[in-house]
């Protein structure tokens, strides 16, 4: 399954890293950058977070939440939270459900290996909770600007 542009995003409920449910429709009003990576505490997705967490302010000021996603448990994303300052929320998708509602499980390959895993992905949704813009494949390296680019 793909979710493309005009899409509606598809809904869910899963445990954030403060032990609290969190329901992709009750952010209705406001803008949601959800960003899928594959694991906390490694190099690329730990420049990702914290480019994010970087850019949070601006972010704030659209009207717009970020929340990331891995299938990671609570307890790695409240670690991996801590040892680097993030304030956004981290949700776990432990039985990858949500990642392939938004088509980002997928098989990849690793020096001639197969396996499957998260493809690095940024989903914008609107107020409406529609899907407006996709990255999919994403390059850590400027892309929270990107992101904060097409929302401004």
């Amino acid at each position: 399954m793909t979710i493309d542009a005009g899409t509606p995003a598809p809904d869910f409920t899963l445990t954030a890293d403060s032990g609290e449910a969190l329901t992709l429709s009750g952010f209705r009003g406001r803008k949601v950058v959800l960003y899928f990576y594959p694991k906390d505490d490694t190099p690329g997705c730990t420049a990702e977070a914290c480019a994010f967490q970087t850019a949070l302010p601006d972010f704030t000021g659209t009207n717009a939440v970020i929340i990331g996603i891995s299938k990671d448990d609570q307890k790695r994303h409240t670690q991996f939270k801590n040892k680097y300052g993030l304030t956004f929320p981290l949700v776990s998708d432990i039985d990858g459900k949500v990642c392939e509602a938004f088509g980002v499980w997928v098989e990849k390959t690793n020096y001639g290996k197969k396996y499957f895993g998260i493809e690095r992905s940024t989903f914008l949704i609107d107020e409406q909770g529609v899907v407006t813009k996709v990255w999919r494949k994403v390059k850590v390296d400027g892309h929270a600007a990107k992101v904060l680019a097409e929302i401004s």
